[in-house]
């Protein structure tokens, strides 16, 4: 599968890495490629991952069967407006706000998430919230806990949230629990002040939610 990871933090790094370990044809996005590919951490990653291609947000997503948006939630809508519509859209990110310090505020209002504004800016995109409620480490490789826990998926598009499922089960996560239409993103998005304060508590953000049932 040709998949398409915009953003080159830690997410975009960890996934974009997964993706093609599991050999998927994999091109990681970024404003300005010749910039991003001499910064230090950057550089030093793509060393380590020689198969994964680096491209503007465009030419990454131009081809690509599944985009990854792996950015900051708050400049989501601008970099998708580059990347294009019409794709199976996995929106990981989560957008949160530390202009005045921490713990950071949650960008969307309680009436909408991150999810639906991409999928209302976007319509012809078939977008599935996922994977925003653990950290970058355990998205890509949930078996480093002796119990992987619950990844949530959120979307309107049921082929698109098949696609989604079958990658993250190809990642490891073997409890994948579908929550129903895009607007269900916003109780996933609105977990991540509460992991926060857990992730103080734990001193690790090596932990996931687990739905027993």
């Amino acid at each position: 599968m040709e998949i398409a990871v915009l953003g080159t933090g830690m997410v975009g790094r960890a996934l974009a890495a997964r993706f093609a370990e599991l050999a998927h044809d994999v091109t990681v996005g970024t404003r300005d490629p010749a910039t991003t590919s001499v910064k230090p951490e950057y550089a030093a990653w793509a060393v380590e991952n020689p198969a994964v291609r680096l491209a503007t947000f465009a030419d990454a997503a131009a081809t690509a069967d599944v985009v990854v948006n792996a950015t900051s939630g708050t400049v989501t809508l601008e970099v998708l407006g580059q990347a294009g519509d019409g794709k199976v859209l996995l929106d990981v990110s989560n957008g949160l706000d530390f202009s005045r310090g921490f713990p950071p505020l949650i960008t969307a209002p309680q009436d909408d998430s991150i999810a639906e504004q991409v999928q209302r800016a976007f319509p012809a995109a078939r977008v599935v919230k996922s994977l925003n409620t653990m950290t970058a480490e355990l998205m890509a490789h949930p078996d480093r806990l002796p119990d992987p826990g619950t990844v949530f998926v959120s979307g309107d598009d049921a082929d698109a949230k098949a696609t989604v499922t079958y990658l993250l089960t190809e990642l490891g996560h073997t409890d994948v629990l579908d929550l129903g239409d895009v607007s269900t993103a916003r109780g996933v998005e609105w977990l991540m002040p509460a992991w926060l304060r857990l992730m103080g508590a734990v001193g690790s953000p090596m932990f996931n939610w687990k739905v027993v049932r």
